[in-house]
């Protein structure tokens, strides 16, 4: 096996220079260490223009900030907490694309990478290590990278899949043994558990899932308990898969691809997940470009992919990443797998979210705000769910969806959106 010489994070940074494009590994993977150490080295000695890449990540991101106005320029292909008052300010900005092509930014050149700064698990006795938690643009960053700065810590996971690299692949490794990044969710509400039991009643025995993390996709999770034979194919996936596991109602047992196995290519969580993931052959750590491709998913019959919206119109467009021009969030993987799980045999895809905000605006409106992104297109659509139903606009006309989109929305919104509808159909829309 490779021996490993490490280095402090503060020589690992002395190789960049102005100019240079950094990516970043991802969400609870984030080298902390290293963006610590870049931050001083490239303050100190004057660096310039340094572009930094990355999906979202947890922990600090002091490169997005002010400060470093003309030292760094952060590009993010997702716009996560950490860097959105920043993007939102011009400090920082966004790529517009699908998650499953972020690897295809650097394996296709879009994106030039001079240095990959990933976190890896320790060694095997074959000198593999692993990204752990967070595979995703990653694995073609450090394939494309001119250097490769790794961090290793014994607390990154030992996942399989797509997640082994050799130490080769490394030029520069750094210790630390900083725990990862835990996430905890908030306890789901009864909206939330209503939703989840809509949702629950479209979701058959055998399906294969997709969904997100946070109190709604573990609201969904909770309602499952009598299911059989369900499967994992997702971008991501935190706690509330677990407990399914244990009780046998995942098992992976009716997918096509990667039968009996969880697929995924990143997850966020507490320690559990990460230690549920730890050397488990039955979980499979994989590329981007794998988990989000539409047509290796629609393999698995009965495909079900669960996403949420900012809002949704009364043609069925699904807004997503942005409040009017304020960008929020980022594509990621929705379409890819709306229309992966369109493209399945059975599959069912699914817009779950609370008929209102929190601050009680409906979320179904006659038209989105202006500058709003549209992720899934009217086109795309097909389940949309509230805590009042759920309705199908597949193969629906334009007055047929507003009926159906109304017949969902919060009962106090139900008049305010019919006289939209019929404003906008003309009389007609009253025989529909």
């Amino acid at each position: 096996m490779q021996k490993i010489n490490f280095t402090t994070a503060s020589e690992a940074v002395k190789v960049l220079k102005s100019g240079d494009h950094v990516h970043l590994s991802s969400v609870a993977s984030a080298p902390r260490v290293l963006i610590e150490a870049m931050c001083e080295w490239a303050k100190t000695e004057g660096l310039k223009d340094i572009r930094v890449y990355h999906l979202h990540t947890e922990g600090p991101a002091p490169y997005s900030n002010p400060e470093y106005c003309g030292i760094f320029f952060h590009q993010g292909f997702f716009i996560g907490a950490n860097v959105r008052p920043n993007v939102q300010s011009g400090y920082a900005d966004y790529i517009p694309v699908f998650l499953s092509e972020t690897q295809k930014l650097y394996r296709c050149g879009a994106i030039t990478c001079d240095v990959a700064m990933i976190q890896v698990s320790t060694p095997d006795e074959n000198g593999m290590v692993s990204l752990g938690t967070s595979v995703d643009a990653t694995l073609a960053a450090i394939e494309c990278a001119k250097t490769v700065i790794a961090v290793v810590n014994k607390n990154v996971p030992y996942a399989y899949g797509q997640a082994l690299i050799p130490l080769s692949d490394i030029d520069i490794f750094v210790e630390d043994n900083t725990p990862l990044v835990e996430a905890s969710f908030p306890a789901p509400s009864e909206i939330d558990m209503q939703i989840g039991r809509n949702v629950a009643g479209l979701i058959e025995d055998g399906a294969c899932l997709q969904l997100g993390i946070g109190a709604l996709p573990n609201a969904v999770l909770s309602q499952l308990g009598g299911h059989k034979r369900l499967g994992i194919h997702t971008e991501m996936f935190a706690d509330g898969v677990l407990d399914l596991v244990a009780k046998g109602v995942i098992d992976g047992s009716n997918k096509v691809t990667d039968p009996g196995k969880i697929v995924s290519t990143f997850l966020m969580g507490k320690k559990e997940v990460y230690d549920f993931i730890d050397h488990n052959k039955d979980v499979l750590m994989m590329d981007v470009g794998y988990t989000n491709d539409p047509f290796i998913m629609s393999q698995n019959p009965k495909m079900t992919a669960i996403n949420s919206a900012v809002e949704v119109d009364i043609t069925g467009q699904v807004c997503g990443d942005s409040i009017g021009t304020k960008h929020y969030s980022g594509v990621g993987g929705q379409c890819d797998f709306i229309y992966g799980a369109s493209r399945s045999k059975g599959g069912k895809a699914i817009i779950a979210m609370p008929s209102r905000t929190v601050k009680g605006v409906s979320k179904i409106v006659p038209v989105v705000k202006p500058g709003a992104g549209i992720i899934t297109t009217r086109a795309h659509v097909h389940w949309v769910v509230t805590e009042y139903g759920a309705v199908n606009l597949y193969g629906r006309s334009f007055q047929e969806r507003a009926r159906l989109l109304t017949s969902i929305a919060h009962p106090d919104d139900r008049e305010a959106l019919e006289k939209a509808a019929f404003e906008r159909f003309g009389p007609h829309y009253h025989y529909i």
